[in-house]
Parts: structure tokens; C-alpha cells; sequence
């Protein structure tokens, strides 16, 4: 699309995106992929954000109050990944060792039907409904956060909400990452008058690395969000402005795409709730492991995996070759049923404690040959007790043993394209996650007030009723199958915690092939896995901002002493960032 050179444009450029002035020490990232210490932990993957939640701790916040003051950054200097305008899930280990969750999953509003994604019968691209009001769906962020700090925290949302608004107004120094994930948008971002402005230089490419990005208008909502508590988001003139670029994408002159009107009203903001749920829950190997339940797939389908590896026959004398082929082989069968089964369980019966039972793992064990892969897709189940039918992650914990595991999002990188106009943040496109390309009668298909299902991962492992270990990651349904090779890479091939995050990833999700790291084909096992035991690879595109990666985790590990293990990528999205309180 030809490029607007206009004053007006020029002006704002130099107001949100300018030069490192001399002598200026603007919050900029810097990586820290592992610290040790005690009095406390945060690993997320922006030192800004990771420096909010240290800080936080060392003013007296708990594990809560910490995450969420590193949220609020997040939703600046990552803002392609999470911020206000998405959702997520928050589990949270209580001093006493109780877990409870957090569902701040984006809702569908009310207008929705199976027919919304469908014209003329036939289901819209991936792309087309993406980028479109259509795909936002109502966020569930800001009510997350606010449920969480009045249970669970003990700072007011306002002083939580101080870093994340003070990073926007001050701004940050733009690194590849960021640049990367918005030039990935850019063909889209120059559609939209508000993204546009605060995203893209006057030719319609991404900020350049090395500048400081501003975002006054995301400050401004913190202000309103500080003053008001959740009203300040989910009515009056935010709220407004919301509604109306979900339902009239602020197009510019020369959009060169259709965007599509969504469906979200002021009713449908108004009447948005952030449930409690009960967590996930299986035994491993002593373990005890606890995850997010419906409507996120993510716990259900890790502890379902877990389990059928609990079942492998003869797993001391297994080489790591043949551990690496039941984890894909597992994976493979517990996304067949995670397909068929997960959904809203608001709407549907989901049969969780079938797919969680150790009968049902030994069943689904029997269907892996241990000198073959599988060459397609499998069946799912049938699990007793039903109907048979991204993102950002951070990790805190606090010197109380208060422990918090937070995935957020707004689904794809860049979300569904559109700033709210003079709010600073983009809406999601996470009703995307419905299948709608499938009939109503499917647990995940779309339908009025529902909660699409979610691949979101955060996990809590504990041994004896005391933290063992925390971690989540991003990366959409491959956050599944990061969560739980790490989980493998820890407990059953010895390697350390950052040795467990760093090693190379496989991802199977029940297609033919295997998506996996460059590294990982290369490696000896990846050779013996493709060729003794028939497995096909293939590498996530190479090309920014995915550049061959899968997942971008972070992890606490609980040592003896009361001493902590945080650790955080060295190198995926350029490095993470892990801090303790007392080095």
C-alpha cells in the first residue's frame, strides 16, 4: 500500500518512537537467562517486566501483587504477545500449599453464533478472520487482575498497575524482537489508522531497533483502569472506544484488506466475569502436578500425557531415544482427545476425570508401538465420564512460598490488528481458537457467551505438599508440548532446570509429521527418532519473528534452604530475563 507522508503523521512518529537520547537511560531489556538466590523470584521474558516483579517483591508485594505489577509491563513492552485487551490463566499455589486458578479467558459475546466465522455457508480463512473486529473477543485481563489482588494479593490495583504505566509513558528501547513481531504485521498494522501510528514509521515499516517506543495512550488506560478499578475498562468512554473499533475497524483511506465488523456491545463488557476454577491434577513419579483446567486443553492434556508416560513399560531401561519417542507418541494421543473433547464447560461436558485416569492412560499406552511411530493422525478415545464426541508467560514466587504461574494473551502475535484508538492497546483475535469450521453440536465450536478453548499451560509441581517447581510458556498449542517436554527433559532425562528449557523442542500434535527445532533433527536422537523409529520432522518456518522457535518458557525451581532457581530462554525471542530479590 503506498505511504502517507503527512505532518500529522510525522508528528505523532516523533512523539511515540524517537532516537536514545545522550545521557537518557530510557527501560530497556537486557537478557538474564538463570539467577539463584532467596527472598524470592520472577522470570519472564523482559528484564523491565522482571525487574517490576523483583522490585515489587523487595517493597513487600507478595507472589500476586509481583505478578501483576509484571503484567502490566508485559502489556507495553510486549504487547504483540499479551496486555489488556486479551485474557489468560493465572494459577497460584497459596502459602498453605493449596492451588487454586484464575480463568480470565476472553468470552464471545452475545451475538455469536456457529454462522459468524461462515459466509455463504463456507468458513472464513484463518487470515481473514483474524484480522478482523469478528475475531476479538470480550477481554478478561483486566477483571483477572483485579480478581486476583482481591483474593489473593495485597496491593490495590493501582499501585500494581505504576511500573506498567510509567514504562508506557517514559517509553523503552526497541529491540529485533519487537521490531521483528511488527513488521510480521505490518502489511495489516498500515490498515489501521491507530496501529498504524503507534506501530509504523511514516513508510509503513516497523519502528527500528534501537528506538524508544512511547505508548501515552496505554499509559492514559492505566490512569483510568488505576482511578476506577475494573469499571474503568468495562464501562464508560474506554469501554466505548472499544466497542466501536471492534464493531468499525478504524480503517485508513488506502486499506488495501476487508475487515470484517465484530460483535462485541457495552452489554457484553458489562456483564464479563473472571470464575475461579478448580485446578488439574495428576501424580507423576511422586510428583504432584497441577495444571489449568476447561477451558483451557492445557492442564487435561499434559497430566494426560504425563500419565500415559507413567505407563510406558520398562521406562528405567529406556535409551533417551526411545523417552523422546513416548513423549511424541503420547503427545500424538492426547491431542487426538483434546481435540474432540475440550471445550467451554460452561456448554459442554467435558469428561476430565476420564482423561485424566490412570485406566485410561494404561488403554492409551497399549496403542504405542515403542519401535514405531505412528504415519497419521489417531483416533481419540473413549474416556469415561462424558459425551464421546501463544501469549507471554511469567513465573513469580515470593519468600512465603505464595507461587504464581501466569500465561496472558492475546492470541496471535499482533493479536487481531487493531488499537483501540487513543487507548494504546490491541484487541485479541482469540475467537479464533473456536473450530468453526465444525457443527455446533463440537465442544470448541462457536456459540454466544462462550469461552473458546485455550492451548494455556501454567503448571505447578509439588512433592510432600511443597513447591517443587513452576513454569509456563507461550507458543499457541505447542505450549502443551513445551510444557511437558520440560517437564521430561527435568524428571526423566537429568537435566537442570535452564539445561531443560534451553534443550531443543519437538512438538507432535497429532499430524503425520512432528514439528521440531532445527537442533533438535539435528541431534543424534532427532536422526535415530526419524529414522530407526519412522518419525517425520518438519521446522517451523525460519523467518522472524518465528525463526525455526518453539515456545519461549520460564521456570522457578524450589532447592533446600528456602534457595531459588530462576531461569528464563538464553536464546529463543532473544533471551529471557530470570532475577532473585537476594543474589
Amino acid at each position: 500500500m503506498p505511504r502517507r507522508t503527512l505532518p500529522g503523521l510525522l508528528a505523532t512518529t516523533a512523539v511515540l518512537a524517537a532516537p536514545v537520547a545522550a545521557g537518557a537511560a530510557p527501560y530497556q531489556h537486557a537478557t538474564q537467562p538463570t539467577a539463584r538466590g532467596d527472598g524470592g523470584a520472577a522470570a519472564t521474558v523482559d528484564s523491565v517486566a522482571t525487574t517490576a516483579a523483583t522490585d515489587a517483591l523487595r517493597a513487600g508485594g507478595n507472589a500476586v501483587d509481583a505478578a501483576i505489577a509484571a503484567a502490566a509491563v508485559l502489556g507495553v513492552t510486549e504487547p504483540f504477545s499479551a496486555g489488556i485487551g486479551g485474557g489468560g490463566f493465572m494459577l497460584i499455589r497459596k502459602p498453605n500449599g493449596k492451588v487454586t486458578t484464575i480463568d480470565s479467558r476472553e468470552k464471545s459475546p452475545a451475538a455469536m453464533t456457529e454462522q459468524s466465522f461462515r459466509e455463504n455457508g463456507v468458513p472464513l480463512p484463518f487470515t481473514a478472520a483474524r484480522y478482523s473486529g469478528l475475531s476479538a473477543g470480550v477481554p478478561g485481563t483486566v477483571a483477572g487482575w483485579d480478581r486476583a489482588l482481591r483474593k489473593y494479593g495485597t496491593w490495590s490495583l493501582r499501585r500494581a498497575l505504576r511500573r506498567g504505566r510509567r514504562v508506557a509513558r517514559e517509553g523503552f528501547v526497541i529491540d529485533r524482537t519487537f521490531n521483528e513481531q511488527a513488521q510480521d504485521n505490518a502489511a495489516y498494522f498500515d490498515d489501521i489508522r491507530s496501529t498504524e501510528r503507534l506501530y509504523l514509521d511514516p513508510d509503513g515499516t516497523a519502528r527500528d531497533v534501537g528506538t524508544v517506543q512511547r505508548n501515552p495512550g496505554m499509559a492514559r488506560a492505566y490512569r483510568r483502569i488505576s482511578r476506577r478499578g475494573p469499571d474503568g475498562f468495562y464501562s464508560g468512554p474506554l469501554a466505548t472506544a472499544l466497542t466501536r473499533a471492534a464493531q468499525q475497524p478504524p480503517l485508513t483511506p488506502d486499506a488495501d484488506h476487508v475487515w470484517r465488523p465484530g460483535l462485541i456491545t457495552a452489554d457484553d463488557l458489562r456483564a464479563y466475569t473472571a470464575p475461579g476454577r478448580k485446578p488439574t491434577h495428576v501424580e507423576y513419579r511422586g510428583l504432584d502436578v497441577f495444571g489449568m483446567g476447561p477451558p483451557s486443553s492445557g492442564g487435561s492434556t499434559v497430566g494426560e500425557a504425563l500419565n500415559i508416560l507413567e505407563a510406558a513399560p520398562g521406562w528405567e531401561s529406556l535409551s533417551t531415544t526411545q523417552r523422546y519417542h513416548w513423549f511424541l507418541e503420547a503427545s500424538r494421543l492426547a491431542f487426538a482427545d483434546r481435540g474432540a473433547f475440550l471445550g467451554d464447560p460452561s456448554f459442554s461436558a467435558v469428561p476430565l476425570a476420564g482423561l485424566l485416569s490412570q485406566g485410561y492412560a494404561a488403554e492409551r499406552a497399549a496403542l504405542i508401538d515403542p519401535m514405531l511411530a505412528q504415519p497419521a493422525a489417531v483416533a481419540p478415545g473413549e474416556p469415561d465420564g462424558g459425551p464421546l464426541r501463544s501469549t507471554t508467560h511469567l513465573t513469580v514466587a515470593d519468600s512465603d512460598g505464595m507461587v504464581v504461574a501466569y500465561t496472558f494473551t492475546i492470541e496471535s502475535t499482533g493479536g487481531n490488528g487493531i488499537v483501540v484508538p487513543g487507548w494504546g492497546f490491541l484487541l485479541n483475535n482469540e475467537l479464533t481458537d473456536f473450530d468453526y469450521e465444525l457443527p455446533k453440536e463440537h465442544p470448541n465450536s462457536a456459540g454466544p457467551g462462550k469461552r473458546p478453548r485455550s492451548s494455556m499451560a501454567p503448571t505447578i509441581v509439588q512433592r510432600d505438599g511443597a513447591p517443587v517447581l513452576a513454569l509456563g510458556s507461550p507458543g499457541g498449542s505447542t505450549i502443551i508440548t513445551t510444557v511437558l517436554q520440560i517437564l521430561l527433559e527435568r524428571f526423566d532425562l537429568g537435566k537442570s532446570l535452564p539445561q531443560a528449557i534451553a534443550a531443543p523442542r519437538g512438538a507432535q500434535r497429532n499430524d503425520a509429521t512432528t514439528q521440531a527445532e532445527p537442533a533438535f533433527i539435528a541431534s543424534a536422537e532427532g536422526q535415530a527418532l526419524a529414522g530407526e523409529l519412522g518419525h517425520e520432522f518438519a521446522t517451523p518456518t525460519l523467518t522472524p519473528p518465528t525463526n525455526g522457535e518453539i515456545g519461549a518458557a520460564t521456570g522457578i525451581e524450589f532447592r533446600r534452604r528456602g534457595r531459588l532457581l530462576a531461569a528464563a530462554e538464553p536464546t529463543r525471542r532473544g533471551g529471557g530475563s530470570a532475577q532473585v530479590v537476594s543474589p
